[in-house]
């Protein structure tokens, strides 16, 4: 089960004014990772390394997959694997990692709800289900309910409140709809023996958060439950994992190889990571950048000079952005950041090229560029060409 743009803003995540019961229910009843991240921090791309275990720069989608921007997945998605082993595969509501569905490998892609029939047939099943309740725009909110926090790297302005009250407004509504999943479960008789994920696809859509490498826009909410698997008891686990890691431990979980091409490793096997890797290539326009994550530090480096950070056109309509737009528009001032993340969790004092921490800074240097080039990151070669470029080359 996947939602769009909230990052990690629920309650189980310490958010204590977020209305999320049966997310709740489900950590509590399962394991929670503290220290997900997604590989990119929007849409289309993180949510194809969900389906592939491959970095966005390797299974194709380095932009958004709908019409006009045309990304598509180039590898084999996660359905189209399990079908090949037998199983039966299912798809609710979108996708977006690709315009042409019929083509992942899922047998039977539902816009109703057909859950109970499906669940009631014997076939071992891979279902995935994609909420969209917390994608822009948000409904209109009433009063912001007591204990709403405003997320730090917001600005404390009373669009701020209206804003993250619409926000969650749409959580609340989505957990309903994972709470109709789980008592389908329940009345399928599958609870026990059904590996259940939770996850997000990238930070909250809100201004310096969804569509850039700050924390604020790489953390998702990671949630799993499999009673039958030993996955389960509440626990929390606090090793970093990437989104690239759900694809290889659906796969152990069904007792099947992972494809030697899939970059992430299975969570039920194997620790935490002592580094994450991000990227953003396309969004709204081009804005290649790359990151490395430690405990501790983490070092961004931009290739091309853009705004300070890229507002998604449906942010900009929301009431922060528009509160203040010269906040976000400035320049971007360095081709590389450094950041400490413990003094400074919000990033927001570039240390890059201070004395104190040029060791980190040239340690950190060295592990990104190894990483690009082992991975064969194709922004090595020069300016990525989008979709859109090719075709315009050919008409």
């Amino acid at each position: 089960m996947t939602t769009h743009d909230i990052g990690r803003h629920l309650h189980s995540y310490g958010r204590t004014g977020v209305r999320s019961p049966n997310l709740d229910a489900l950590a509590a009843g399962g394991v929670l990772f503290a220290q997900a991240f997604a590989t990119a921090p929007q849409c289309s791309p993180s949510r194809a390394s969900l389906a592939s275990g491959m970095y966005p720069h390797n299974n194709g989608v380095m932009g958004l997959a709908h019409r006009g921007f045309d990304w598509d997945l180039a590898v084999p998605h996660v359905a189209a694997v399990f079908v090949g082993n037998g199983f039966q595969s299912h798809l609710f509501v979108g996708q977006h990692v690709s315009q042409h569905p019929e083509r992942l490998g899922f047998g039977h892609i539902h816009a109703d709800a057909a859950l109970d029939e499906v669940l009631a047939t014997p076939d071992r099943l891979y279902l995935e289900i994609n909420f969209e309740e917390t994608h822009r725009p948000y409904p209109p909110a009433g009063k912001p309910p007591a204990g709403l926090v405003i997320p730090g790297y917001l600005p404390d302005i009373p669009e701020a409140l209206e804003e993250m009250a619409a926000a969650e407004q749409t959580i609340a509504a989505m957990d309903l709809a994972v709470g109709r999943v789980l008592e389908a479960l329940e009345r399928a008789g599958r609870a026990r023996d059904a590996l259940v994920i939770f996850t997000t696809d990238h930070g909250l859509a809100m201004p310096r958060a969804k569509c850039t490498l700050y924390d604020p826009g790489l953390e998702v909410a990671l949630i799993a439950r499999w009673p039958g698997g030993g996955v389960s008891g509440g626990m929390v686990r606090e090793e970093m994992v990437s989104n690239l890691d759900v694809l290889p431990t659906l796969l152990e979980a069904a007792g099947l190889a992972v494809p030697k091409e899939v970059q992430g490793h299975s969570l039920l096997s194997a620790g935490g990571r002592d580094a994450i890797f991000a990227e953003k290539t396309f969004h709204s326009y081009y804005d290649p950048m790359r990151c490395v994550r430690t405990r501790r530090h983490k070092l961004i480096r931009n290739f091309e000079m853009a705004f300070a950070v890229e507002v998604p056109g449906d942010i900009q309509a929301g009431p922060i952005f528009r509160a203040d737009p010269t906040r976000y528009s400035k320049d971007r001032a360095s081709l590389v950041e450094l950041y400490d993340l413990e003094a400074d969790p919000l990033e927001q004092r570039n240390l890059a090229g201070t004395k104190d921490v040029a060791g980190i800074e040239e340690r950190l240097s060295a592990e990104l560029w190894r990483w690009m080039r082992e991975t064969n990151d194709p922004l090595l070669n020069g300016p990525i060409a989008s979709p859109r470029y090719r075709l315009a080359m050919e008409s």
